[in-house]
């Protein structure tokens, strides 16, 4: 037999072929959860309200009135829409559930069970199911029916009281930290699910609360504490735990961070700062000791770097095999090399805006990578196309236009 031709056979199906999603969720946290699915080839349909879109159309820039963030956010998303609130808008979600694998929402718990959308009636008519429900406190406890966003799971993390100079107030990130930290463990935690209804044969509940995993990657704290009644203080950008770290500024201007928390690398910053007889002291033997001296070895490493540009910087600690990397705005990062070599801005043909750029999929994998095969599509621009392969005919479309369930 002969073996094909790799020249033109078909590509290898993405690993997630064939798995539905259906993203009721707005914002940040559980859209980006599907968004990840869908760049490994999930089908994920978008179900907006008719009258009001997923506020993320509107927040940040935009060109010619289209969403910028949106179309980062909704990319590889087919768009419906759909009132859940009326009875027709929930007859028709229950009709894309039993199609569906997966549902990802984050209404305020009680919301879903309002309309009676809750995971009975949800697993009743697909019992394979993986719901994914992404709050700010979760589905219980004290605090569950409060409105939750990612500032707040920043600041209760104690993410928020870390960060910042000691003298100065605690500092929220400029962006959405806790969504997206949220948002990659939710598309984890849905393929668990998924994993294990492989086994079982049934879906489950994902219960996903944005206070906790921004705890999570904010390391041993809540072990510290416990052991120790030890609490970190805000440090800047140094380090309770090794020095030199932090940003220096150049001889030119700019900036570029430095880190040493192996051993060897400070050893060998130490050497080519021009400072070898620090690395003798007892102190410098470890990561503690060396920052509870990080006045010492800042003093070594800023002034070397302050009387170098950033080229020269750059070029001697590669050569060095010491640890450094420039302070880059987007202007840099558009034009970085490495960023280049591995594409992880990549172009995009929109209809709307022609080319655009964005980040590309997360991850490469050798075999069967993802793909972002198109970005954030206009609100509504798929409820045709979506509801008649579930079988309803133009007058079924009419009658829940009518009543305003689409």
């Amino acid at each position: 037999m002969t073996p094909p031709d790799p020249a033109t056979a078909a590509p290898p199906a993405p690993p997630l072929t064939g798995l539905r999603v259906l993203d009721l969720a707005t914002l940040f946290a559980g859209p980006l959860a599907a968004t990840l699915l869908g760049d490994f080839g999930a089908d994920v349909v978008k179900v907006e309200h008719p009258r009001r879109p997923d506020p993320s159309r509107g927040h940040g820039p935009s060109k010619d009135g289209v969403g910028l963030w949106w179309k980062v956010l909704g990319r590889n998303k087919r768009t419906v829409t759909l009132d859940l609130s009326t009875p027709g808008g929930r007859t028709t979600l229950l009709r894309l559930v039993r199609t569906a694998d997966v549902v990802v929402e984050n209404f305020r718990p009680g919301t879903l069970e309002k309309w009676d959308l809750g995971w009975p009636e949800l697993s009743a008519v697909n019992p394979r199911l993986v719901l994914a429900r992404v709050t700010g406190f979760g589905q219980f406890g004290p605090y569950a029916h409060r409105p939750g966003f990612g500032t707040l799971a920043e600041a209760m993390s104690g993410f928020a009281a870390l960060t910042g100079e000691p003298d100065a107030p605690p500092t929220l990130p400029p962006f959405g930290l806790a969504d997206s930290i949220a948002g990659l463990t939710t598309a984890y935690a849905i393929m668990t699910a998924l994993a294990a209804r492989d086994l079982t044969g049934e879906g489950q509940v994902v219960d996903m609360a944005l206070i906790e995993p921004i705890l999570a990657v904010l390391g041993p704290h809540p072990t510290w504490y416990d052991q120790l009644g030890h609490v970190q203080p805000r440090t800047g950008n140094r380090s309770q735990n090794n020095a030199p770290r932090g940003t220096y500024r150049t001889a030119d201007g700019t900036w570029v961070a430095v880190s040493t928390s192996a051993q060897s690398i400070a050893e060998r910053v130490m050497v080519l700062v021009g400072r070898p007889d620090l690395i003798d002291a007892p102190w410098f033997a470890t990561g503690e000791g060396r920052a509870r001296h990080a006045d010492v070895l800042d003093e070594a490493v800023g002034g070397w770097i302050a009387r170098h540009t950033r080229a020269d910087v750059l070029a001697a600690f590669e050569k060095a095999e010491a640890a450094v990397a420039p302070v880059q705005d987007v202007r840099d990062v558009m034009e970085d090399p490495q960023y280049q070599a591995l594409a992880t801005v990549t172009t995009v043909d929109d209809p709307e805006l022609g080319a655009l750029r964005m980040q590309n999929v997360l991850f490469r994998l050798s075999a069967t990578p993802g793909s972002i095969r198109w970005a954030g599509r206009p609100h509504g621009a798929d409820t045709e196309e979506v509801l008649t392969e579930l079988g309803l005919t133009p007058a079924d479309l009419a009658k829940l236009r009518s009543e305003g369930a689409l």
